[in-house]
């Protein structure tokens, strides 16, 4: 089976690793990623932009299938320019990912369909719909529509501390992109549930727990996720009930767009978060999560590639996951999230990392003249998974020793300590009590 995969990333790195398996893997990426360029029997370098180049060196090869891979390629209609061209895809077409590009989208569609988990929220477009939201909710959070990756959202009380300086953001975000989504501030953990779609059904992995702030004791900016664990069927904070009703809303959702005529074909993500009132959407993404997608194909039974075939096809979704603790820890450059440093040269001892049981993937980099350089954004992330969560996270970070350069990384996530805390976490919400 020939398959073309779209994005150039640690995610990616780790779907092509999986798609190569038992198929031909075919890549176009920006720049030439040292990971997936092994591993693809063909690639091109090019830039997103350059639509006609692309679609002429697709339409010169014939494949099986073609998965895209990040938001923002999702977002410009790069699968609608893969359907175009004659290749049956596994990603959502720009419509049906319009539930990650648009987020007042998200929360209209399932307002209007009454399906349960929406904060309260407005879609704004000037200052005095914002006071009037501001008025009825005292705390509250801050929403571009668009995508940021994973670093616009602002939460008072956090991000920003009085009314003033939310209104300033408010007015930064309707002079840029029209308007903002403004939402009752909720009090809770997170978790990340994804599942396979072939627009009639979902096929759902493994619940995991995604850490966004930059530094250990999740203080700090928001990133693009610093890493992530999974513990196989929930996580330790959650129960039953709450993976129910998380995989109920995203049913529904998926079931709503198909009514609709807007089926959606893909990774559909659902944020969600639980409260002392139940499980709440933060929000919903049309592609696997970065870090999540490595906890969950590292545990994922069987031939991503035929799940993906079937996606296209509407056929039964097959697979099956490990109920084993998996963990991702990324290393990042200095200054990130804010200014990180580009154009450094890293060292990652492969063979070392794998004798230990961990497995690396490269994220925002480039390769000349056989080196690794970093770009302002995420590293490398390393992998590992087990029967003990707290043995697998003493391994990745000891694996996290044979990548040298000027990085940095949260040596908390995975163990015993931020784990607990999350659960005391959910025990006082649901005592009423509040603080972290």
């Amino acid at each position: 089976m020939k398959v073309l995969i779209l994005g150039a990333g640690c995610r990616e790195h780790i779907i092509a690793n999986r798609l190569a398996e038992d198929s031909e893997v075919y890549a176009i990426m920006n720049v030439l990623h040292p990971g997936i360029s092994k591993i693809s029997k063909e690639y091109l370098v090019v830039d997103y932009s350059e639509v006609g180049r692309i679609k002429e060196w697709i339409e010169k090869r014939e494949f099986d299938v073609g998965f895209v891979s990040p938001d923002g390629l999702l977002a410009k209609g790069l699968s609608d320019l893969l359907k175009q061209a004659g290749v049956p895809i596994a990603s959502p077409l720009k419509q049906a990912a319009k539930l990650e590009w648009h987020k007042g989208y998200a929360r209209d569609l399932m307002k209007k369909n009454n399906i349960e988990g929406v904060p309260k929220y407005k879609a704004v477009f000037g200052i005095e719909e914002a006071l009037g939201f501001i008025k009825e909710n005292k705390e509250f959070v801050i929403k571009p529509f668009g995508l940021t990756g994973g670093k616009g959202v602002k939460v008072k009380g956090e991000h920003f501390h009085s009314e003033a300086e939310g209104l300033e953001y408010i007015k930064e975000l309707i002079d840029e992109d029209e308007g903002a989504l403004l939402e009752e501030k909720l009090e809770g953990p997170e978790f990340s549930l994804q599942g396979f779609s072939n627009g009639r059904e979902l096929l759902f992995m493994p619940p995991v727990q995604d850490h966004k702030r930059a530094y250990e004791q999740d203080i700090g900016p928001n990133t693009g996720g610093m890493g992530s664990y999974s513990t196989g069927k929930l996580l330790p904070f959650m129960n039953e009930k709450d993976l129910e009703d998380g995989k109920g809303i995203m049913r529904k959702v998926m079931e709503v767009m198909r009514k609709e005529n807007n089926p959606f074909v893909g990774i559909l993500y659902g944020n969600f978060m639980v409260t002392k009132d139940g499980i709440k959407l933060i929000e919903f993404n049309a592609r696997f999560g970065d870090p999540e997608a490595m906890n969950v194909l590292s545990l994922l039974g069987g031939s991503l590639s035929s799940i993906f075939l079937d996606m296209c096809r509407e056929g039964e979704l097959k697979g099956e996951f490990s109920e084993e603790a998996s963990l991702v820890k990324y290393v990042v450059p200095e200054g990130y999230p804010v200014k990180g440093k580009k154009g450094e040269e890293i060292e990652i001892d492969e063979k070392g990392i794998k004798e230990l049981g961990c497995d690396i993937y490269y994220g925002s980099v480039y390769s000349e003249n056989g080196k690794v350089y970093t770009t302002p954004s995420r590293t490398a992330a390393v992998v590992g998974k087990g029967k003990d969560l707290y043995e697998v996270e003493k391994r990745v970070e000891k694996a996290i020793s044979f990548v040298r350069g000027n990085l940095f990384h949260r040596k908390d996530i995975g163990t015993k300590e931020l784990v607990e805390k999350k659960v005391e976490y959910v025990k006082r919400l649901k005592r009423n009590l509040k603080g972290f």
